[in-house]
């Protein structure tokens, strides 16, 4: 199963020029995600990070993270999520291993480790080609409005 654009805008708040996944590829519900970003010249960040050399920065790689993560989250609960959001609680072991630039690719995978009552912790990474790029351990919160 996957999950199109207008379907993650109605289940996460997040808009441009922060939206940051573009697609889930696949979901398990309560225990999987993979999440597509196509990283395009056009993002507003690259204005600035940098002029002469355009790199995503690495925090915008964990954002797109939580993102397929908290989509997991609320694909995963449903109608329990209605007037609640998730919320980041924490980033652990985070790594970065190769540039992300313009034209690439990012595919997101996260895999749940655990969750209790409202917290719910990930295993995430992204690759370009194949390729690691990034890998970080998320926690997020499920919290009223």
């Amino acid at each position: 199963k996957n999950m199109d654009i207008n379907k993650i805008q109605e289940i996460l708040p997040h808009r441009y020029p922060f939206l940051l996944i573009d697609r889930l590829i696949k979901i398990e519900k309560d225990n999987y995600a993979l999440g597509l970003k196509n990283v395009t010249i056009n993002e507003p960040f690259f204005q600035g990070h940098f002029p002469a050399q355009k790199v995503m920065p690495g925090v915008l790689i964990v954002e797109s993270m939580a993102q397929t993560s908290g989509a997991l989250v609320v694909h995963s609960l449903g109608e329990a999520t209605e007037g609640k959001l998730v919320y980041f609680m924490s980033i652990d072991k985070a790594r970065f291993r190769k540039l992300v630039v313009p034209g690439d690719q990012l595919i997101i995978e996260v895999k749940k480790i655990h969750a209790r009552k409202t917290v719910w912790k990930f295993e995430c990474n992204a690759k370009v080609e194949e390729g690691i790029v990034a890998e970080a351990i998320i926690t997020a919160m499920i919290v009223d409005k």
